[in-house]
């Protein structure tokens, strides 16, 4: 490989592990509780905060996150290298791992991006949970579990329905 694409390889994985980052806090909104000072909620906001955070895995999860994505462009680079070789003859190896670079880059900071979103729902959950157990207010959905609710039926009498064909029954009065 030349000094061309080793420099190339390194900036790229760099660039895509510069991509991937923790939460640095909730994106939810939770509002002090009744009665609770709101000293009392910046105290509580920094202890979920902490407590997040280690849920999520803390500095293990923003290691995990680069180098995962580093190994992704580097796979690429080789599996791009040797496809290159080849079909190139041995002339594109070059080409083929600075598209394998390429294309490994793309795909490490799609996984990263994925592995963001439910690294950042996980901690809102964590933290309102925490900030929930302390007496604060947090979001609520507003739908229900599935359940339809409806009105009750006046209770029915025990009589079958009508044969087919027959004329409607008489409304009751």
């Amino acid at each position: 490989m030349s000094r061309f694409s080793i420099l190339f390889s390194a900036t790229a994985m760099l660039a895509a592990s510069a991509c991937v980052s923790l939460p640095t806090g909730p994106s939810v909104m939770v509002l002090p509780g009744s009665g609770l000072s709101f000293d009392q909620f910046r105290n509580d906001d920094a202890v979920c905060q902490q407590y997040a955070y280690f849920q999520i895995g803390g500095t293990t999860a923003q290691k995990e996150s680069v180098r995962s994505g580093a190994t992704s462009a580097v796979i690429g680079t080789a599996l791009g290298a040797a496809a290159g070789a080849a079909i190139g003859g041995g002339e594109g190896a070059a080409i083929g791992a600075g598209t394998g670079l390429l294309g490994g880059s793309i795909v490490g900071t799609g996984a990263a991006g994925s592995s963001m979103y439910g690294t950042q729902e996980r901690y809102d959950v964590a933290y309102i949970q925490c900030m929930y157990s302390k007496g604060h207010q947090v979001p609520v959905s507003g739908q229900f579990s599935g359940e339809s609710f409806r009105q009750a039926e006046p209770p029915s009498s025990n009589i079958p329905p009508p044969p087919p064909g027959s004329p409607p029954p008489a409304p009751r009065k």
